[in-house]
């Protein structure tokens, strides 16, 4: 069954801890919210599989239509019930980032600036020393636990988050953690800036291509587990507000960026809610030709931010992009991704 007790904690850090890099590490960091409650959150950076250094991202100016539902909710725990249409994390369908561009590091070495640590101590620290700055924790939730301390920073009772990481496509031994939109993160707000940061985690055993129900791993035809790398064909550019009275005729281009002809017959153009406009059936997309998508009714663009993600015919994905509000707000202007 997927990790229990999902959501997300928004509170201020005020402090962190390394591990160093024996056993299981991870990077702990203690928070605290609104109402003086203590959380810590324990954040891996290092995987119990083979091979052990962990993925990861920064998006160091982070926008997305998350952060927008972000906003409205309380400080303290969260619970999120897991599924597309609240706010929570999926790295596969919800198109935060693009994986390829995730690197590897190592948990904790001597010298400044070279592992996983420092980076996350890079932009924690930010956030500890700027009393407006929040972060918000996704993960599992454990305790509070009464009358058991924290076992890293001593408070009462023992309480926080961890799974901070992605949370499907696992190999066999951790299978049960497996499901989809229950994915960790941590994302930094700093207010004064109007900066949202987002750093995103992975386990190399874990696999991107994965099962819409169950988030277990998905195997290609040739039974290989699916990497991440260069996509063949994307999504550069949607017309997601057109000029005129709705309905208006929204499109998406794409782009085949490889060096082979691309056939597209029975690909799909689907939203975050799983809306699906099917790629109309051509000729193969020429290396470096696009071809411009129009949206069916069933499938439209919200002009309050979204998602659009481009699925083969086998339904696995090849391509993600998001918008926020403020992207779509100019009518009649193509978003170009």
């Amino acid at each position: 069954m997927p990790v229990k007790n999902y959501g997300v904690l928004i509170a201020r850090a005020v402090e962190t801890r390394r591990e160093g890099a024996r056993e299981t590490p991870h990077y702990q960091i203690h928070l605290t919210d609104d109402h003086g409650t203590h959380y810590r959150a324990a954040v891996n950076v290092l995987s119990q599989e083979h091979p052990s250094e962990l993925l990861y991202l920064v998006a160091d100016d982070f926008h997305h239509p998350l952060t927008a539902a972000l906003e409205g909710l309380p400080g303290g725990w969260n619970t999120l019930p897991a599924g597309p249409g609240g706010p929570t994390l999926d790295f596969v369908r919800g198109n935060l980032f693009d994986p390829a561009g995730m690197r590897t590091l190592p948990p904790d070495v001597e010298g400044p600036d070279n592992d996983l640590a420092d980076l996350l101590d890079h932009y924690v620290q930010r956030a500890v020393a700027d009393p407006q700055a929040r972060a918000y924790v996704f993960g599992s939730r454990f305790g509070p636990e009464p009358g058991v301390k924290d076992k890293v920073f001593g408070f009462l009772p023992g309480n926080g988050v961890h799974d901070v990481h992605m949370n499907q496509g696992n190999s066999r031994r951790f299978k049960g953690d497996d499901g989809v939109w229950q994915d960790g993160g941590l994302l930094l707000r700093f207010p004064a800036q109007s900066r949202w940061v987002g750093i995103f985690l992975a386990f190399q055993s874990q696999s991107w291509h994965t099962d819409d129900t169950t988030g277990h791993t998905l195997e290609d035809v040739d039974g290989t587990r699916p990497t991440t790398g260069a996509q063949p064909v994307m999504i550069i550019a949607a017309r997601v507000n057109p000029k005129g009275p709705a309905p208006e005729t929204e499109t998406v281009t794409l782009l085949n960026a490889s060096p082979e002809p691309a056939d597209l017959t029975g690909w799909r153009l689907v939203s975050r809610l799983g809306h699906g406009s099917p790629v109309p059936a051509t000729a193969p997309l020429a290396p470096g030709d696009c071809l411009t998508v129009p949206l069916t009714a069933e499938a439209p663009l919200g002009n309050q931010g979204g998602e659009i993600t481009l699925l083969d015919a086998a339904g696995l994905k090849v391509h993600g992009v998001s918008y926020t509000a403020e992207q779509a707000s100019r009518e009649g202007w193509s978003v170009v991704f």
